[in-house]
């Protein structure tokens, strides 16, 4: 048997006998068959559809809008689901939002529609001439998260609805369109990314699944509530300070040499020459400050080239630096940073309430306690608290994490505090640009605050005298030539100054008292990570 003889005997029979023409003949008469019985059924299924929809008396009640492309303005308002209460009970509104979640039950549907970090339950119930049992089916195969507007009656409830925000009123559907629908199957459900941590028995989603998909894991009433925070924490800081007569500016992020000496920096090029992330604003609030600006803060990016995998490190976060030009003595400006964080601290406890609240039922915790004043301890009493604890601490090292902790402890049981401000670190640990304490050489002119145990802003008096700015940069072995610019700022008067830099995310993980700074980055950068 020839090799085409074997090909067509394996495709037609799959034995070493070929197929006979007469059962060939019967195969195909058979095809032909079932394939007119498919085209009947198909045909049949279109017609019952046409029929069903030709019966449906809502179909111009719900569906798939087509794609909004800004053809026409329509005159509708759409309500915030946040406003729907009480105040609105029976009227008529339209509102939009993803649906959270939804379920059947016989003659009704049950959804919970999420804007942000609100929710609201609606009812889509069948009746005659109003809802029909397609539009229920309808309903309740749409995919979550897809975008939906609903129109539909305010009606009070008999008994809270617990699962939502808006728990005195649900929405009774008159009209139920998709927007814009998202894909069946999600990396994750906002459901599961929403459940709180100590909910063990349904198991938690991992924070890489997290921030693998942080589009979707942005969605959470939490997230949404830590990020308005966030953004909270800023504008207080920026508005505290502007009170106080203070301008804000902007410094370059590329820069020709380290901010703070030393090898944690990134190097980009730069046309044919290199350049480096900025570490700090450091050099260009000091020059602003010999500029006669006096008082200036900025907000921006800052870059460390750390390869540090902890829960508090990143290689890029927002800055919220401050620097100040004062009279006689660096307190007065220890002074007005802890009474700006008195004035972040309770503006977030006036204006972020109902947004605190809903990070706590995902992320129970105590709430942040601070005093006013500020509670300010020397380094030295704080290493004696740590001594009758028990712990052996050196008088010229700097405070481990492990010994920061616990010292934030100590200092919560003692003073009923998460927040304090530690004065006169050892001089050996501080940047050579630190002032030396002139009454002792041990220790600086510098100062650390922490919130709950865990340091957020480091700041000192700075060296305004540029020879002796020298001298301490010899001492710490620097290379004079690559900070030439720098110490020349000081050459032509520079009135005493001082300051100090505040990590933004970390002021939001620590107050909030998330485990991990990641939870409080919108889309954080680490050594291991570098999207989305």
């Amino acid at each position: 048997m020839s090799e085409a003889k074997e090909n067509v005997s394996e495709a037609v029979g799959g034995d070493d006998k070929p197929t006979s023409k007469k059962a060939l003949k019967k195969q195909q008469k058979e095809a032909e068959k079932a394939s007119k019985k498919q085209q009947k059924q198909e045909l049949l299924e279109q017609d019952l559809a046409q029929a069903a929809e030709a019966d449906d008396s809502a179909k111009h009640l719900y569906g798939k809008l087509p794609l909004i492309q800004s053809k026409e303005k329509i005159d509708r308002v759409l309500v915030n689901v946040g406003e729907v209460g009480l105040d609105k009970k029976d009227q008529t509104i339209w509102i939009r939002g993803r649906l959270f979640t939804s379920r059947s039950s016989g003659r009704q549907c049950f959804a919970v529609i999420r804007q942000h970090h609100f929710t609201i339950q609606v009812l889509a119930a069948f009746s005659t001439g109003g809802i029909s049992k397609q539009m229920l089916k309808f309903i309740a195969g749409v995919n979550k998260e897809s975008i939906v507007d609903i129109e539909g009656v305010v009606r009070a409830v008999d008994k809270k609805v617990e699962s939502c925000s808006q728990q005195d009123v649900e929405l009774h559907v008159n009209q139920f369109w998709v927007v814009s629908e998202a894909v069946p199957r999600l990396p994750l459900l906002v459901e599961d990314a929403s459940r709180p941590e100590s909910d063990k028995e349904l198991g938690t989603v991992l924070l890489d699944t997290r921030l693998d998909n942080r589009v979707i894991d942005l969605r959470t009433p939490a997230n949404h509530a830590i990020f308005r925070i966030e953004a909270g924490v800023c504008q207080l800081f920026r508005d505290a300070l502007s009170a106080k007569g203070f301008v804000e500016i902007h410094t370059p992020k590329i820069i020709s040499a380290a901010s703070e000496g030393g090898a944690n920096v990134f190097e980009v090029t730069y046309f044919k020459r290199k350049a480096y992330l900025a570490q700090s604003p450091q050099l260009y609030k000091q020059m602003a400050v010999c500029g006669d600006f006096d008082k200036v803060y900025t907000v921006g990016a800052v870059f460390r080239a750390e390869d540090s995998n902890t829960h508090r490190h990143m290689t890029e976060f927002v800055g919220l630096d401050i620097e100040m030009a004062f009279q006689y003595h660096y307190h007065e400006v220890l002074q007005v940073i802890g009474d700006l964080f008195v004035q972040i601290f309770k503006g977030l406890e006036t204006k972020y309430q109902t947004e605190i609240s809903t990070v706590f039922k995902q992320y129970p915790n105590e709430p942040f306690k601070y005093l006013e004043p500020s509670l300010v301890i020397t380094f030295a009493e704080g290493i004696q608290l740590l001594r009758d604890n028990g712990v052996d601490v050196a008088d010229d090292e700097d405070l481990s994490t492990p010994h920061e902790k616990l010292l934030g402890r100590l200092v919560k049981a003692k003073y009923d505090t998460d927040f304090y401000i530690m004065d006169k670190f050892p001089l050996a640990v501080r940047p050579f640009y630190t002032m030396p304490d002139p009454n002792n050489l041990m220790y600086s002119n510098s100062y650390d605050m922490f919130m709950r145990g865990e340091e957020i802003l480091s700041g000192a008096q700075r060296v305004h005298d540029a020879d002796f700015l020298i001298e301490r940069a010899k001492e710490h072995k620097i290379d004079l030539e690559k900070i030439e610019a720098y110490i020349d700022s000081f050459r032509y008067g520079a009135p005493p100054h001082a300051g100090g830099g505040i990590g933004l995310e970390r002021v939001t993980m620590l107050y909030l008292g998330l485990e991990n700074i990641r939870k409080a980055c919108m889309f954080p950068r680490d050594p291991k990570r570098l999207t989305p």
